[in-house]
C-alpha cells in the first residue's frame, strides 16, 4: 500500500509546486493593481495630481523633467475646444469617457493584448486657454512611453481639427 501513496504523493508535491511557481511567476509578470488605494485622480485646487514615481505616467502641470508634457493650447473659446477634445476621445482606440464636467474629463484607455488600464485626465482652467492633461498607468513600473505618445497624439489631432 506504501507503494501506491508514493507515486500519488509525488504527483502531489508536483503539483503543489508547480502552483507556486506559477503564482510567483504571475505575481512579476502581472502587478498587484495597487493603484485603487492610492490612485489620486481628478483637479485639486486647480491642479491635476502630480505623477507617482514610476515611469508610467506623463502631466502637463508640475511634472518633473521624467513626467513633463506641454499642456494642448487652443485658440477657440473653452467650450468648442472641450467638444472637440470629446469628438477626438471618441475615435481613441480602446479608450472611453467616464466622467466629463464644464472643465474637466476623465477617461479610460486600454491596451490591446493585456487590457491593462490607464486613466487619461484633461483640465481646462479658466484663466488660461490651455488643456492640462494627465495620462497614468494604474499598474507596472514602466509603460514604454505610452502614456506621452497617446497625449502628443491627441495634441496633434485638435492641432490638425484647427483648435
Amino acid at each position: 500500500m506504501s507503494r501506491l501513496l508514493t507515486p500519488f504523493a509525488q504527483q502531489l508535491l508536483r503539483s503543489i509546486t508547480f502552483v507556486i511557481l506559477l503564482t510567483l511567476i504571475s505575481s512579476l509578470i502581472f502587478p498587484v493593481a495597487t493603484w485603487a488605494a492610492s490612485s489620486a485622480l481628478g483637479v485639486n485646487n486647480g491642479h491635476l495630481c502630480s505623477c507617482p514615481a514610476s515611469n508610467n505616467c506623463v502631466v502637463s502641470q508640475d511634472g518633473d523633467s521624467k513626467h513633463a508634457i506641454a499642456p494642448i493650447a487652443y485658440h477657440v473659446d473653452r467650450d468648442t475646444a472641450r467638444e472637440t477634445l470629446l469628438k477626438v476621445l471618441a475615435v481613441v482606440p480602446r479608450t472611453e469617457v467616464i466622467e466629463q464636467t464644464h472643465n474637466y474629463i476623465h477617461a479610460l484607455s486600454k491596451s490591446r493584448i493585456f487590457k491593462f488600464v490607464d486613466d487619461v485626465e484633461f483640465y481646462f482652467p479658466s484663466n488660461e486657454s490651455v488643456i492640462h492633461l494627465r495620462s497614468a498607468s494604474r499598474v507596472g513600473e514602466s509603460d514604454l512611453g505610452v502614456n506621452r505618445r497617446r497625449g502628443e497624439q491627441i495634441r496633434l489631432a485638435l492641432r490638425d481639427l484647427n483648435i
